[in-house]
């Protein structure tokens, strides 16, 4: 019995061609996604791995804030302001009575030159008697007060240590605009990261049955702590 003549690819179907070319360029456009997908992923995950330990890090030192001892260490200087000085403050206070303003220039360059504290775009309140600048910080505490009657300046500030400090950097608190803006980028990379995990989780779902188990229960898992266990 003599064995069939192989076939002609010139004879194939069109049907066939067409499904044939269909799976290819499928194949072809969820490969390409895969990649971009990937890409996206691992240059998100670089973008944001320090900062994820940090924040990590910071969310159980907060979460412990009651059990972590702080030990707050404070410093306080005294200085006395130039007399030239010190009129042009008392004549700024009289025109600013009961006003938030910064220093007169004069008298903040001289309180940062000479003094060494840095009081940048901060406004303190101002009074017949005296001048009082609070100057927060992450990780501590500060304030200037000038008495204007006397020309006496009082400086303290107070450091809690580098937990604390880290923990303010966490909540964003007296960090400034530059790093406000940082978290927000930090969260949208953060938000990246997420969503083109969840994508590579739908593009190989079919071949690993625990996928969609596993996701639910990290949604499930912390949606029933809030509901049951928060008062």
């Amino acid at each position: 019995m003599s064995s069939p003549a192989p076939t002609d690819p010139s004879q194939t179907s069109p049907v066939v061609s067409a499904v044939a070319s269909a799976v290819v360029t499928k194949n072809a456009r969820r490969s390409g996604w895969l990649k971009t997908l990937h890409q996206w992923h691992w240059i998100s995950s670089a973008l944001c791995l320090m900062c994820i330990l940090l924040f990590s890090f910071t969310g159980i030192t907060l979460n412990h804030a009651a059990q972590i001892e702080a030990h707050a260490k404070v410093v306080s200087r005294k200085a006395q302001i130039p007399a030239e000085l010190l009129e042009q403050a008392r004549q700024f206070s009289a025109a600013h009575d009961g006003a938030t303003e910064p220093p007169p220039q004069a008298l903040q360059r001289w309180i940062e030159q000479t003094e060494s504290i840095r009081i940048g775009d901060n406004a303190g309140e101002w009074s017949a008697e005296e001048f009082y600048l609070p100057l927060p910080r992450p990780g501590g505490d500060a304030w200037l007060r000038i008495d204007l009657v006397s020309g006496g300046l009082e400086y303290e500030v107070t450091d809690r240590g580098w937990i604390s400090w880290l923990n303010d950097l966490h909540k964003g608190r007296h960090t400034g605009a530059v790093w406000m803006w940082f978290i927000d980028l930090f969260a949208v990379a953060c938000l990246i990261f997420s969503l083109t995990g969840l994508l590579i989780l739908k593009f190989h779902a079919a071949n690993r049955a625990s996928t969609w188990p596993i996701v639910g229960l990290g949604v499930l898992i912390p949606l029933l702590l809030a509901l049951f266990f928060i008062h």
